[in-house]
């Protein structure tokens, strides 16, 4: 059992942490809006005028990307039906339209590549802090298993990291039944699991979960990204051990 100290904000008998992975972990920023821009432009291409308003919906405004956009919290499924709803509004039909939007985000991806986006600085010295304490540690992310596991290898994170959890199919954040299939995962109680993340789905789907706490992480201090968090920090070495027991 560890205890868990953020700013003032204590969480005793802490056996587990479940870390969200873009905007937490992974400074994902560039890549995240490379993909949405060049996804957008494909589609306007066969649809002009869609570009635009796609790129709003997607989170993207000019060279700057929101953090709580679709692009940067949503699952690919999410994302690509989003994008076909678009699509739809021309008078495709809805499979189509789901068709075309799936091949646009794949090109896209081709195209921005596969080039590791970095890890916010000090990530992996506090993985391995909190790992040598004998936390369990694991990440759940919007993001796809495999783009976890790929995130993971990339890194080097293995040594530390006990889960790596995507969405695939079924449900998303913030639905908590992810929390709860996480906890059984990796063997803990959510009750004895904290919630590290960038987003209020983060928040809310760890607290719907009746989770230890929910510690929200803006890296850009907007603290109204992570509403719902029991602590606000805004670098994950404000994420103390202040004792260790049993």
């Amino acid at each position: 059992m560890v205890t868990i100290k953020c700013k003032n904000f204590t969480f005793s008998d802490i056996q587990a942490i479940l870390f969200d992975k873009n905007g937490t972990l992974e400074d994902s920023e560039v890549f995240l809006r490379s993909l949405a821009q060049k996804a957008a432009r494909i589609i306007d291409a066969q649809f002009p005028g869609i570009g635009e308003p796609l790129l709003m919906a997607f989170g993207v405004n000019g060279d700057t990307l929101d953090p709580a956009g679709l692009v940067s919290v949503a699952s690919r499924r999410e994302t690509e039906i989003a994008a076909a709803a678009y699509i739809a509004e021309t008078g495709r039909g809805w499979f189509e339209s789901l068709k075309l939007a799936q091949q646009a985000l794949a090109e896209a991806e081709k195209y921005v590549g596969k080039t590791p986006s970095p890890l916010f600085v000090g990530s992996l010295e506090v993985l391995k802090y909190l790992s040598e304490a004998g936390l369990k540690l694991g990440i759940l992310s919007a993001a796809t298993t495999a783009e976890v596991r790929t995130f993971v290898e990339n890194h080097q994170l293995s040594d530390y990291i006990q889960l790596e959890m995507g969405v695939d199919e079924g449900p998303s954040k913030p639905d908590p039944v992810l929390f709860l299939q996480a906890c059984e995962k990796l063997g803990v109680e959510p009750g004895v699991t904290l919630m590290v993340g960038d987003s209020a789905g983060d928040m809310q789907m760890a607290r719907n979960a009746n989770a230890a706490g929910c510690v929200g992480i803006t890296w850009i201090g907007k603290p109204e990204n992570v509403a719902g968090a029991d602590v606000v920090i805004n670098q994950l070495d404000e994420i103390e051990i202040v004792e260790v027991s049993g």
